[in-house]
């Protein structure tokens, strides 16, 4: 296995010879980058970077949408023994410059017209950039066109032929190869410094723990700039497989039917929607459609069991499956492409329900658990050892240990060199043994499997001083169809509350049937009696919480949250503190009442 990402590069272009490597949209069509294509656009890039006078730890920012160009500069980055800074596409023109000049690029590599206006708004005080790149045909004034780049590096190739690879291959595990800055749920993002070795173990570890291959084609549609899905996207090349990027998140639905992929990384929110969407239309169907469906899934249910807990299957449990997939499960299935063999899910907690009930249909879904500083996964589900309502078990080559306080600590070749700049805060996550602290809580069964239990800094302390994890209370509530998104609060309070965005189609339906009247959204989640019923709802759907636990109060809000507005992270986690803090007004009121 190769001891770089610039080595992964130079090996799956020799070893993989294919059409469609890469794919993208085009005027309404996909299309594809062979790798022979690939190969030649990485070497022209890279040696185009080193005429501008880029060299080996360099910092060059890329601030584009995801697609063929974003891996292109990355890997073209990586050969040259540059340092890539990813920067979220969301993130505001503040927050972009904060992470270019925190993070000394002398680069920026930007893709469209509305970002490169984002670029404009902050280009006069970034000093420290001596070069702006283009990916526009026509690149505005102050920038060089990656064209033009790429025609600077093919002459420089010409006039000497193995300066590409003899830089390539100069580049060593222990250097550096990305500055990822945090999303930063709290606080001022950090910048996580991975080395070429970070990644590689983690590489190595995912293609030995779940098997993928050249033939295997791929749907991407989480942020490049996120690390679980560049890493992911290192080692589905290192296969072979040919990786499709979607138009947008909004375009998942359309896209799975184009590519009929057979593997996805996704978050939770994509799995909710698609077990929402499939229990609305459930319901609102007859009642023999309703019967056949709750019988499907009650077989696949015990199928799912026995075939996980290793048990013979029997001759009329395998008959009632294969009906059951005939009636039911195909149709799903045929939602995704029809062609799926796993997904992925990472980046918050998958509801131990919504993952049993995809993995009874015969959609597998591999729940991992990772971050940025472990470049990115700790531990793993796979299809050999899969237990739901856990990540999996810790990958090969890292230690994992429990705190006396729960909180998940680590140690491995995955684990980040450190923050940039930061020594202070790289000290207080390192102890003095070099375990680093995840600030996750959690815990280890008796066969190994890691539990996530909640976010250290997001346990709710009440008045009563009662320990509450809001993560698992959340996930069970957005199970229910009325409740679209939920944010648990109740810190120093006597009772626990929430803000909720409820699923307003669903809401309106009820407010038909019990001839509830109302102007417009605004005034319908006003309502008392349409809060009562939420209320009831909570209940019935946390009927095994403690009674210190149970949400006695709610806030209705008309939109769901954001990341323009500051209240996600790029990867659709909440950011708990700027929604306390943005509606604090409120939950006052409903303390204060």
């Amino acid at each position: 296995m190769a001891e770089t990402i610039s080595r992964l590069f130079l090996n799956t272009i020799r070893n993989y010879p294919k059409p469609d490597i890469l794919l993208h949209k085009d005027q309404g069509k996909y299309v594809p980058t062979s790798s022979e294509e690939f190969g030649r656009r990485v070497r022209a890039l890279a040696l185009g970077l080193r005429n501008l006078g880029c060299r080996p730890g360099d910092k060059v920012i890329i601030l584009a949408e995801n697609g063929p160009s974003w891996i292109i500069s990355d890997m073209a980055n990586l050969c040259l023994g540059a340092v890539t800074v990813p920067i979220y596409p969301t993130l505001v023109p503040e927050q972009i410059r904060y992470i270019i000049d925190d993070s000394d690029a002398s680069v920026v590599l930007c893709s469209s017209p509305a970002l490169w206006r984002k670029i404009e708004a902050i280009k006069a005080d970034l000093k420290k950039v001596a070069h702006f790149v283009s990916f526009q045909p026509d690149p505005p004034a102050g920038a060089i066109g990656l064209a033009d780049l790429m025609d600077k590096g093919r002459r420089l190739d010409g006039e000497d032929p193995a300066l590409f690879e003899k830089t390539a291959l100069a580049v060593k595990a222990e250097d550096l190869a990305s500055i990822i800055y945090t999303s930063g749920t709290t606080g001022v993002p950090k910048g996580v410094m991975l080395t070429h070795g970070n990644f590689v173990s983690n590489v190595e570890t995912l293609v030995a723990l779940v098997k993928f291959g050249h033939p295997d084609y791929v749907l991407s549609f989480l942020p490049l700039s996120h690390v679980l899905e560049r890493m992911v996207t290192f080692a589905f090349l290192s296969k072979g497989c040919s990786i499709a990027y979607a138009d947008s998140v909004e375009t998942v639905a359309q896209n799975l039917l184009e590519i009929r992929p057979q593997i996805m990384v996704s978050v939770p929110r994509l799995f909710e929607k698609l077990y929402a969407k499939v229990m609305d239309n459930v319901l609102l169907g007859s009642a023999l459609k309703k019967k056949i469906f709750f019988w499907a899934v009650r077989v696949g249910m015990e199928h799912s069991r026995r075939s996980l807990g290793r048990q013979k299957i029997s001759g009329p449990l395998r008959f009632k499956r294969e009906l059951a997939h005939k009636l039911v499960f195909s149709k799903v299935l045929d939602k995704t492409g029809g062609r799926v063999r796993f997904f992925v899910s990472g980046g918050a907690p998958l509801s131990k329900d919504i993952a049993e009930f995809f993995h009874a249909i015969g959609l597998v879904v591999l729940e991992g658990y990772g971050l940025t500083e472990t470049s990115p996964v700790i531990a793993v589900n796979t299809f050999e050892d899969l237990k739901f309502g856990t990540v999996g078990k810790p990958v090969p080559g890292l230690q994992v240990k429990i705190a006396g306080d729960g909180e998940i600590l680590v140690k491995g070749p995955n684990v980040m060199k450190g923050y940039y700049k930061k020594a202070d805060e790289t000290r207080e996550v390192f102890d003095a043994d070099g375990w680093f602290h995840t600030g996750d809580v959690g815990r280890l069964d008796e066969a190994g499997f890691l539990a996530i239990t909640d976010r250290k800094k997001d346990l709710i302390i009440t008045a009563g001083g009662k320990n509450i994890a809001p993560q698992p209370i959340e996930n069970m509530l957005k199970r229910n169809p009325y409740i679209a998104n939920i944010v648990v609060i109740g810190a120093r309070r006597k009772f626990v509350s929430a803000i909720i965005v409820p699923n307003l189609d669903k809401l309106e339906e009820y407010a038909k049937l019990k001839s509830i009247t109302y102007a417009g959204a605004k005034e319908l989640i006003a309502r008392e009696e349409i809060k009562a019923f939420l209320l009831e709802e909570i209940d019935r759907s946390t009927p095994n919480l403690a009674p210190y636990e149970k949400i006695k109060k709610i806030i209705l809000l008309e939109k769901d949250f954001d990341i323009e507005r500051e209240e996600l992270t790029p990867t659709l986690k909440v950011k708990r503190n700027k929604v306390e803090e943005k509606y604090k007004n409120l939950i006052d009121t409903l303390y204060n009442e």
